[in-house]
């Protein structure tokens, strides 16, 4: 397994985040650091944070997945799953549109 600072049981929750959202297996790649400028209604702000990268199998398009968590003011984990299909291409451009989504839903923390 390649090298990381998450520990196994934090790459082992992403994975089945993957398999429950997707219905695909997963093996780790590498984890990568993104920085994003984030619009929100109430401030401009930078998302910081790791993006562990996937291999996935068994998904008709997808061969790889951008997985990270978050924890909601209420102090519940969150899961995030950026499947890599066009215009996703990057773990930057995964996190763009989580960031999107989460403003279209109104759910920007």
């Amino acid at each position: 397994m390649p090298k990381t600072n998450a520990p196994d049981h934090y790459l082992v929750r992403l994975q089945n985040a993957i398999f429950r959202l997707n219905g695909c297996q997963s093996k780790y790649v590498e984890t990568i650091t993104v920085s994003q400028p984030s619009v929100s209604f109430h401030k401009n702000a930078v998302w910081q944070g790791e993006v562990a990268v996937f291999e996935v199998y068994g998904h008709p398009t997808a061969r790889r997945a951008y997985a990270w968590s978050y924890t909601t003011d209420k102090e519940e984990t969150r899961y995030v799953v950026v499947l890599k299909i066009p215009p996703i291409s990057s773990a930057e451009t995964a996190v763009q549109a989580a960031l999107a989504a989460q403003i279209v839903k109104g759910t920007v923390r």
